[in-house]
């Protein structure tokens, strides 16, 4: 299978959010925005933890199209923000971006720091602790697990096919495995790490969305029959689909358009067994 990337915002941004004054970035209510196209996964994940953690009213959010507009693969709504962040700015002007209204300039277009930064530095009163100091280790953890052993692995399986049935074999082993782990952790608890939501819900909420959209359409019925049979792990995505704040920026035809437009691979037979109803679990 031959795919051809998915441009996203460069790292090239990397400001980040100080604690007070004396950093130039500080938390400010109405100060920052950030701009989104929730059909990118990353994008997907920062819109969740922006409404985890209440933030309409603090930090404003735009919705961009699912589709970039631009030859190269951004935006024009956002290249103004490039041009005046960067001299002579030629990427493309990607999502995401949290970009600060008092300078007119990009802050950030790194995802792991703008989460962090949401988390850490606009937590309020009656707003969940999405990063929990006594739980860090573990919210990376599940992190590389998805990222590693569920999207990469899920992603070399559909690339080999069953052409080369042992090599196909391997990738999908750490698959069910990776599956497996998030499954028995499921079976005791409602979210990830316990009774309450933290950022490792949004990691594998996002991912579970990914296997379910788009890696079922490259691998095959028997493949993803296994990967429904994780129940527990199911009916958590649907669960946290139903919440306003995880099902609200839910576009899945806008990720099925974002990957058929840059996928060359070929359909496969789990195409057809979509394991969530996603329009349903919205509500």
């Amino acid at each position: 299978m031959s795919v051809v990337p998915v441009i996203t915002a460069t790292p090239d941004f990397r400001g980040r959010i100080g604690r007070d004054m004396r950093s130039g970035h500080y938390p400010v209510p109405h100060r920052y925005r950030l701009h989104l196209a929730a059909a990118d996964p990353d994008c997907l994940g920062v819109a969740v933890t922006h409404a985890l953690l209440g933030l309409d009213e603090v930090l404003p959010l735009t919705v961009l199209p699912a589709r970039p507009d631009t030859a190269d693969g951004g935006y024009a709504v956002l290249r103004p923000l490039y041009e005046a962040s960067a001299h002579l700015y030629t990427g493309p002007a990607a999502a995401p971006v949290l970009s600060d209204g008092w300078t007119g300039r990009i802050v950030s277009t790194h995802v792991p720091d703008i989460l962090r930064d949401l988390a850490l530095r606009f937590r309020g009163e009656g707003r969940p602790e999405l990063l929990p100091e006594d739980r860090q280790d573990e919210i990376r953890a599940v992190a590389d697990l998805c990222e590693h052993s569920v999207q990469a692995a899920a992603q070399r399986a559909g690339e080999l096919g069953l052409d080369d049935t042992a090599a196909h074999r391997d990738p999908l082993t750490v698959l069910f495995a990776a599956l497996g782990s998030l499954e028995r952790r499921l079976a005791r608890h409602p979210y990830v790490l316990g009774d309450t939501p933290t950022a490792a819900d949004v990691t594998v909420w996002v991912t579970l969305v990914q296997l379910d959209t788009v890696h079922r359409w490259h691998l095959d019925a028997a493949a993803m029959e296994r990967v429904a049979g994780h129940a527990a792990l199911w009916a958590y995505a649907g669960r946290l689909a139903a919440r306003p704040e995880f099902g609200r920026h839910l576009d899945v035809e806008g990720l099925l358009a974002r990957h058929r437009a840059h996928c060359r691979g070929q359909e496969a037979a789990g195409a057809a067994m979509r394991i969530v109803d996603w329009g349903a679990a919205r509500g």
